[in-house]
């Protein structure tokens, strides 16, 4: 499978059909994934989504907290239509307490997020977001949660409903992790020389799958 070969960013500004505002947040997007939340530059952020004051981030969104907030709102969004046909098949199969298909709804979804590059800029950001806002109860990131994914994180921990809150968390992020590093270090294109992307896709939801459903054994008496 390839790796994904990070592209100039100054040769290709966002459209200016998107608008300011999601202008800024792709552009925030693409720079945090490669910089991480405090080293991507809100001057070159204005400046990737082509907007001319060098404070636009402060203008539309008050700060860089704001601004990742809406970033991750924006991509959850995007995603609710996609999670909510697949609750429903999942729903009318009898699946919804099937930990690999609950698996499928929480991460397939951000297989559709490709940049203007056609690189998977969403997870490098997502990974950025989950080490800074990991939360401290299950499915807690940020502000809010949109209402699919939320339906799906609570189908999640009825299955998890052994384990502790805090495990159910940390194994929840770190299976995010797992997921999201596939989509950072590979494109989509199949290669003859190489692992198929879907083929990856499945191998690491069923490490997902095996990770999440773990005996757990406290080391307390």
């Amino acid at each position: 499978m390839a790796r994904i070969a990070p592209q100039p960013l100054a040769k290709a500004g966002i459209p200016a059909s998107h608008g300011a505002k999601v202008a800024l947040i792709l552009a925030g997007e693409l720079l945090i994934a490669r910089n991480g939340i405090e080293g991507a530059s809100l001057r070159e952020i204005a400046a990737q989504a082509g907007q001319r004051n060098h404070h636009a981030v402060q203008y539309h969104f008050g700060s860089r907290e704001s601004l990742v907030q809406a970033i991750f709102d924006y991509r959850m969004d995007q995603m609710e239509a996609t999670r909510g046909a697949m609750l429903k098949a999942a729903e009318a199969a009898g699946r919804l307490s099937d930990l690999r298909t609950i698996a499928d709804i929480i991460y397939r979804p951000q297989i559709e997020l490709i940049d203007q590059f056609g690189d998977y800029s969403y997870a490098g950001f997502l990974s950025a977001y989950l080490l800074r806002y990991q939360g401290s109860r299950f499915g807690q990131f940020g502000d809010r949660v949109a209402p699919n994914l939320a339906r799906t994180l609570g189908l999640l921990r009825a299955c998890l409903a052994d384990l502790p809150e805090a495990v159910a968390q940390r194994r929840l992020v770190t299976a995010s992790f797992m997921f999201l590093n596939i989509l950072v270090i590979h494109t989509r294109d199949e290669s003859d020389d190489g692992e198929r992307f879907e083929d990856a896709v499945e191998d690491t939801l069923g490490q997902i799958v095996a990770a999440l459903s773990a005996p757990f054994s406290s080391a307390q008496t």
